[in-house]
């Protein structure tokens, strides 16, 4: 069953079957095509097909300019050698040590690739420093408490930075709160202590940093080293030898520990770059912001470092709010804090910073979603671990392929439900066909699945329908020779991307940066590589954007399995768990507390009601726990509670009947990046006119333009109040942020004004709207700078369908005549 199936075999099975009148014969099935396709290709169902599918991904890389290919293909080859040694060393089980030291390299290696691949792009005319002159001329944002110098990694927005977060996230609330009928919580931003080491944030959330021993200044390692290097490679004084073994350990520093980056600032004699002074020892500096909570200091706490852990700490009450079912989500959006060592590279790296999360709670052993198939077709750019480590470059495919792979292989046994809906995205692309009947492959596939796919996976459910049509006697005289399910698919091929969930918010993800205005053929997911996954994670993917600095992180996508649930339980010693039905009842053994009612009733009172259901819920480890400590100390604390013997004076062993087992859900974990996300749509957005390369502005898209549109009376005459007034009020009533320009400059300095800040379109009163009847005004695109004429009671609702993105700009010009000019000028 390769996707190729249909398009080399439909014209000739209706042609050969189109004349036969039989009801049977003109019964349609989809999976029959596979014994024809089989007697054609005796490859099929084998692992054959993968050398087809990499020749269709490698075209992508063939269509490029063979001279640059030509001087790419060396560095590819040195990455794929090191990717090689890279997975055998793993393979073989290597020393942790000896995996870390060549993954630094291919990672140099990697990153010389990509340098060389940007270097070798058709070069980009981006002007940094002009984007950067019109964000502060226009007040987009600036540096905090400039007038007192500024603090660096600390910015404040202004009217239009402001105006434009604000859309962006009502954006974001729109497609992920509301259309996925997402839960939202607005958590502490003072977080206590014990939280914060429960989440292992308190022990490794750090960066190294080194000190000025006179002065006292501090500088982050990392970057202290880059830039001395950098120095050193600008100075003409520098051999090209030494160029290149510095140029090998910059790109080597991202992996290296905190002793072999100390090594490197002792071999190069490096001192302060700002006194000249000697450098202490490296240190691990903690990046969260150290608090204390209360007048008596004694509660320490920190500023939180991200907005996730209001979200896991308050699970058991979002699951009550959610009837106790899974799957769920929970968003938040909020301030972050990080302590950075040295901030830099504008609002990229930053001490505040604001963060939209989305934390999907979900079965750990069905990671489906029931609405991946409205996705499965979106193409996305992915640069996966592979190819990083083979020295590929990104590919284009389908979420739909890089989630389930691609023919019968990803079917698997169809014993789970992400593989049937593997058999309904297989299914989707085909249509049923006349004359052909089924196999006794669909026999097969048919037994394995033994009841109905969900009525959500609709091709699977239809296929499954037809073929139960048919009876039983029918279905044993199917063509085709008998074989397993393990023998049709050859064995499960998983795709790049470990699940439908994760897969299905990356789709999203992308479906809203592209509506925002982020440019796609500047966007593509990065895959971590091993050595960069925390411990906990089954897969991550990072939504990059192509920038001046680079690629950059905006949005990461994580499954971060159960860790954080897991680690609260043990932390908080309250169960962060989920009652799943099983599908029959179950005998276990379990040690269940006998406890003295009256004891517990006299020592706590109206708590004694939270002590017993406490007791009553622990697990057998945690009674045999417990009866242990009373036994040797006396006393046990529970919850907050201290029980002593007396008030549970022994544990039983039983045997009883269960009908649920507890399991901690997974978690799915798209995090944007809010700050990094504005800064990648100002230049994606930032234009530059032909004519005049003086006028600059920013086509933001109207759903997330700060301001929908401006009204610019031609003249200051009194004859022009009321047109204006009336435009402005219609615009407001029907809640279009307006700016009105009646200035005394030129019609064409007002147009360059408002285009310097984004608004989409503007509306001119002129002479004609005064002295002509009916009264009509021009309306004018920014990007285009076309406009046409139209009568002024149709201007409010044909903006705000165009702010709405209801209707094109074409629309508008294929409705209403062009302007040219004015027929009065007085």
């Amino acid at each position: 069953m390769s996707l190729s199936i249909l398009c080399r075999y439909t014209c000739s099975v209706v042609q050969r079957y189109a004349q036969l009148s039989s009801p049977l014969v003109h019964r349609r099935c989809l999976v029959s095509s596979i014994s024809l396709y089989k007697n054609h290709n005796p490859g099929w169902g084998s692992k054959k097909h993968t050398g087809k599918r990499k020749i269709q991904l490698q075209s992508l890389l063939l269509s490029m300019d063979p001279e640059v290919e030509k001087q790419l293909a060396p560095l590819r080859a040195r990455c794929k050698e090191q990717g090689d040694i890279v997975r055998k060393l793993k393979t073989d089980g290597a020393p942790e040590v000896d995996v870390k030291r060549e993954v630094q390299e291919l990672k140099s290696r990697k990153k010389e690739l990509e340098d060389m691949t940007l270097k070798l792009s058709p070069p980009d005319s981006f002007d940094r420093a002009k984007m950067n002159d019109l964000i502060k001329r226009r007040f987009f944002y600036d540096n905090s408490f400039a007038i007192y110098g500024g603090i660096t990694g600390q910015y404040d927005f202004g009217p239009m930075g402001c105006d434009l977060v604000d859309n962006m996230l009502a954006e974001w609330h729109k497609h992920f709160v509301i259309q996925e009928r997402m839960l939202k919580v607005n958590c502490s931003i003072l977080t206590p202590e014990t939280v914060l080491k429960a989440s292992g944030h308190v022990d490794k959330f750090a960066d190294y940093m080194v000190k000025d021993v006179k002065s006292g200044e501090c500088f982050r390692l990392d970057h202290l080293i880059k830039q001395h290097f950098e120095k050193k490679m600008a100075d003409k004084k520098t051999s090209q030898e030494e160029k290149e073994i510095i140029k090998r350990k910059i790109n080597l520093l991202e992996g290296m520990t905190m002793e072999e980056m100390d090594g490197v600032v002792k071999e190069y004699d490096m001192k302060s770059p700002l006194t000249g002074n000697d450098l202490s020892d490296a240190v691990e500096f903690n990046l969260m912001f150290p608090i204390c909570i209360g007048p008596t200091g004694t509660l320490k706490g920190f500023l939180r470092p991200e907005t996730a852990q209001g979200i896991f700490v308050n699970f058991k009450r979002l699951l009550e709010y959610n009837q106790g079912k899974l799957p769920f989500a929970c968003a938040q959006v909020g301030n972050a804090y990080r302590n950075e060592i040295s901030p830099r590279s504008g609002l990229l790296r930053v001490r505040e910073f604001t963060m939209a999360e989305i934390e999907h709670f979900c079965d750990p052993d069905d990671k489906s979603h029931n609405k991946f198939s409205q996705v499965a077709g979106v193409e996305v750019t992915l640069y996966s671990a592979c190819a990083q480590m083979d020295g590929e470059s990104a590919k284009r495919t389908t979420i739909g392929e890089a989630v389930r792979g691609l023919g019968l292989p990803s079917l698997g046994l169809l014993s789970t439900p992400m593989e049937v809906g593997a058999l309904d995205f297989f299914l989707s692309d085909r249509s049923y066909i006349l004359g052909h009947l089924p196999t006794q492959a669909d026999v097969t596939v048919r037994e394995a699945l033994n009841q109905s796919p969900p009525p959500h996976f609709t091709h699977a459910s239809r296929w499954y329908r037809h073929v139960e049509s048919f009876g039983h006697n029918e279905r044993l005289n199917f063509p085709g020779e008998r074989r397993s399910l393990e023998q049709l698919t050859g064995g499960r091929q998983k795709g790049l991307v470990a699940n439908e969930t994760l897969g299905y918010f990356m789709a999203r993800i992308q479906q809203y940066l592209l509506k925002i205005g982020v440019n796609p053929k500047k966007l593509r997911f990065r895959q971590h590589l091993s050595n960069e996954m925390a411990h906990y994670a089954c897969d991550c993917w990072d939504a990059e954007c192509l920038t001046s600095y680079g690629w950059i992180e905006c949005v990461g996508c994580a499954d971060r399995s159960a860790y954080d649930l897991t680690q609260h339980t043990k932390g908080s010693s309250v169960k962060m768990c989920v009652e799943r039905l099983l599908k029959e009842p179950q005998m276990v053994d379990s040690v269940v507390a006998v406890t003295d009612k009256g004891a517990i009733g006299k020592a706590f009172k109206k708590d004694a009601k939270a002590v017993q259901e406490a007791l009553a819920s622990l697990s057998s480890e945690e009674s045999e726990k417990m009866d242990k400590a009373l036994s040797e100390n006396g006393e046990y604390e529970l919850n907050g509670y201290k029980l002593s013997r007396a008030m549970v004076p022994s544990f039983k062993k039983e045997q009883k009947k269960v009908h649920v087992e507890e399991v901690v859900p997974s978690v799915i974990e798209p995090s944007f990046g809010v700050g990094r996300v504005f800064y990648a749509l100002l230049e994606h957005s930032f234009r530059v006119r032909e004519d005049d390369d003086k006028r600059t502005f920013f086509s933001l898209p109207p759903v997330v333009a700060p301001i929908k549109v401006s009204v610019l009376p031609l003249s200051s005459k009194q004859d022009f109040v009321p047109f204006t007034d009336k435009l402005a009020d219609a615009l407001t009533e029907l809640n279009l942020p307006v700016r009105v320009d009646d200035s005394t400059g030129s019609i064409g300095r007002r147009y360059a004004r408002t285009d310097e800040i984004a608004i989409p379109f503007g509306v001119t009163v002129d002479f004609d709207t005064v002295n002509n009847t009916p009264h009509t005004v021009t309306l004018r695109e920014r990007d285009s700078t076309e406009q046409v004429r139209m009568p002024i009671d149709e201007v409010p609702l044909t903006v705000k369908k165009l702010a709405d993105g209801k209707i094109l700009w074409k629309e508008v010009t294929d409705k209403w005549p062009k302007f040219v000019a004015q027929e009065t000028t007085k």
